[in-house]
């Protein structure tokens, strides 16, 4: 037999259970901050629109090293992904495109989430892919910038500053027009 779950038939009684429920809500906050448990990202602290984006240096495939402060002068794309991801798969081939499209005005790079070398290679030669892709084995980028779906894309300006953040798949054509975005600053 299942017990029953008490719920009050009064207005005093929701009261008292609001006031218990976010009693314990702010006992829990309080525990976790002094107990050093917390550990959501401070949304200061989250990459957002209109901020400077947190520099990086990650490995390329070819061995070597891609620092993000370095591009600046010239609009970035970066493009959060994975292989085992289906929407990833989807919008790879727009990246690919655009990439040689505009290869003397914006520079597109994708950030691998937590693969080896070996199987992001794997991905570039079944994509033909010729734009950069990095390899952030520990996810320690991904955390920065606070990347909690595949994909995720940035649109930064030339002055290293994010235009908009793209969660989820990216058609090409509204790809196409962020970058244009870019390109008419």
């Amino acid at each position: 037999m299942i017990t029953p779950i008490y719920l009050p038939h009064t207005t005093r009684g929701w009261l008292i259970m609001l006031a218990v429920a976010i009693t314990l809500a702010l006992g829990w906050m309080m525990y976790t901050h002094q107990n050093g448990m917390a550990t959501a990202v401070p949304l200061t602290a989250a990459p957002r629109v209109g901020y400077l984006a947190p520099d990086f240096t990650l490995p390329t495939l070819n061995g070597e090293t891609l620092t993000l402060s370095d591009l600046r002068g010239r609009p970035v794309v970066l493009n959060f992904w994975a292989s085992w991801c289906g929407p990833c798969r989807v919008e790879t081939p727009h990246f690919q495109t655009l990439s040689q499209q505009y290869a003397d005005q914006i520079t597109i790079v994708g950030i691998n989430q937590q693969e080896t070398a070996d199987i992001i290679q794997i991905f570039a030669d079944q994509y033909a892919l010729t734009y950069p892709l990095l390899i952030d084995a520990d996810a320690a980028v991904n955390q920065t910038y606070a990347i909690f779906g595949l994909p995720t894309t940035l649109f930064i300006g030339a002055d290293g500053v994010i235009r908009h953040i793209t969660p989820g798949a990216i058609s090409q054509a509204v790809l196409e027009s962020q970058i244009q975005a870019l390109l008419e600053e």
